[in-house]
């Protein structure tokens, strides 16, 4: 497929199914492009299908399976996009470090594919604002889907989850008072089972949907 450069080669870009329950159209809003006029688009668009296609079934969906509906805060950004952000300090980092990452249309410099998105797990969100423990999210994707890295934030607890060919799972946060790494390969709590950290949650989660 072409870089769309049409509005009717951008609507049937937009409406690849990634998913059973994901099209492309879903990832490719953003502040940045919609304030400053830059088109959010992939230079590969085939590339961006197959990295998006990997994410949304290996974890998007399974999360979503047992969750519930997940929101999708921001995802794809192009290259141009993402160094705007980066050069204009809008919480982008810069291009290299975000490809196979947010920019689904490069591959990063070992040759791996990747794809990210910043979502939201709304049955969780009266948990985590109660407790304050997006820990139990964190481990309980950790446990059960083959995630590359998660970065977690404030707000209601989105966070970056990610897909890459090779995963190096690593959990960052940047709630306080716990800024920093959970868990990344080598610390000694990376492997193991993790249940107990979100038994309350799923209790809690099962109930409000009864």
């Amino acid at each position: 497929m072409r870089k769309p450069t049409s509005v009717r080669s951008l609507e049937t870009f937009g409406r690849v199914r990634l998913s059973k329950s994901f099209f492309m159209r879903d990832f490719l809003y953003s502040e940045i492009s919609a304030i400053h006029a830059i088109p959010n688009l992939p230079d590969d668009p085939d590339l961006a299908i197959a990295a998006g296609r990997r994410l949304c079934d290996e974890l998007l969906e399974p999360l979503q399976e047992r969750f519930g509906r997940i929101s999708v805060r921001s995802s794809y950004r192009s290259p141009a996009v993402n160094r705007f952000g980066n050069e204009n300090k809008l919480n982008c980092g810069s291009n290299e470090s975000n490809y196979a990452v947010h920019i689904w249309d490069r591959r990063d410099a070992a040759g791996n594919m990747g794809a990210t998105a910043c979502i939201v797990v709304n049955s969780f969100i009266a948990y985590y604002e109660r407790t304050g423990h997006w820990e139990a999210l964190a481990w309980w994707v950790h446990d059960h889907l083959p995630y590359d890295h998660m970065q977690f934030f404030p707000h209601y607890a989105a966070f970056n989850l990610g897909w890459r060919d090779t995963p190096r799972r690593g959990i960052y946060s940047y709630i306080p008072p716990r800024r920093g790494w959970l868990t990344k390969r080598g610390m000694a709590n990376a492997d193991g089972d993790h249940s107990a950290e979100y038994a309350e949650m799923l209790r809690e989660i099962e109930c409000a949907r009864a």
